[in-house]
């Protein structure tokens, strides 16, 4: 059978930039390159709702890059889609950011709503995760968290919430040394926010759970470093809540296996984690296979093999 054209697949998160280069072999997507920047775009949010000059020229410097990729990668234009979220989603220049970042990736942006983002995320980790049973899938980024509870490819139940690594960071990890307190008071955040969600998720039940994104892949990192189990647990998140508390630091270079890149939001990532376990009394999280990007990958992919 004879390989189709290249494809790639961009998104636009509220932290990291992700594109991912794919071809179809077999019926499915075979990811040819990745590239990947820490662009932390909801660093960029100001008092009045507007993403600052400096972060939106961080987000085109980027594209720039992802365009060069492109063309060496051969990807044509029409095999390209660009996905954005929750930062995209709430800014008050979103139109300026897209109408300037088109001249330079080439191609245009398309914002997606909460509930689609979700829908894709749940693809993505279908494509890509072995399992079986209903699944709690959570996806902790930037600025939102998307939940999703299904079975196979079925999705019962579905809600993106405003809370992420970068916006927590801002608001409850914004002065070092950490502290129980900031712990303490993104806990009540995250049950404000879940609200009637948290009842509904525990009524619906699943058999296992699974996260994605980089706050989970964070953690999963770190214990691959360590040479223990990936799976994450209430205990695992308490011990590195501790080594947290226990820096003197504010790059915690200290906490064996934490990656440079990861550091600035690894406090508010840990304590989402915490607050979803205890809230809705997860036992183990694995990591999946695959997310937004994978989801949005497998949508280019049916589309080209039609």
């Amino acid at each position: 059978m004879p390989n189709t054209p290249p494809y790639a697949a961009i998104t636009l998160g509220s932290n990291s930039f992700n594109m991912l280069v794919a071809r179809t072999r077999g019926n499915q997507p075979e990811v040819i390159a990745k590239y990947k920047r820490k662009v932390r775009l909801a660093e960029g949010i100001q008092d009045d709702g507007t993403l600052s000059e400096e972060v939106l020229e961080r987000g085109l410097d980027c594209l720039a890059m992802f365009a060069k990729m492109l063309d060496k990668e051969g990807v044509s234009s029409e095999n390209v889609a660009v996905i954005a979220t929750a930062t995209l989603r709430h800014i008050g220049n979103a139109d300026e950011f897209c109408r300037r970042a088109l001249p330079v990736l080439g191609h245009p942006i398309e914002i997606i709503s909460g509930m689609q983002e979700a829908e894709l995320i749940y693809q993505g980790m279908v494509a890509t995760t072995h399992g079986e049973g209903r699944r709690l899938v959570i996806d902790i980024g930037g600025a939102s968290t998307e939940f999703i509870i299904g079975d196979a490819d079925k999705v019962l139940l579905k809600t993106s919430l405003s809370m992420g690594c970068v916006t927590f960071n801002e608001r409850f990890f914004n002065s070092f040394p950490f502290q129980q307190l900031d712990f303490d008071d993104a806990q009540k955040q995250v049950k404000e926010v879940l609200g009637h969600y948290l009842g509904e998720l525990k009524l619906l039940g699943w058999h296992g759970v699974v996260g994605a994104s980089g706050s989970v892949q964070s953690v999963v990192e770190l214990l691959n470093h360590r040479d223990e189990s990936a799976t994450i647990t209430p205990v695992v998140l308490n011990r590195l809540k501790l080594e947290i508390l226990e820096q003197e630091d504010i790059s915690m270079r200290d906490i064996r296996g934490l990656h440079p890149e990861r550091a600035p939001t690894f406090a508010a990532g840990i304590s989402i984690l915490l607050a979803l376990f205890d809230l809705l009394e997860i036992e183990k999280l694995n990591l999946s296979g695959g997310a937004l990007r994978e989801g949005v990958l497998q949508r280019l992919a049916n589309r080209i093999t039609l």
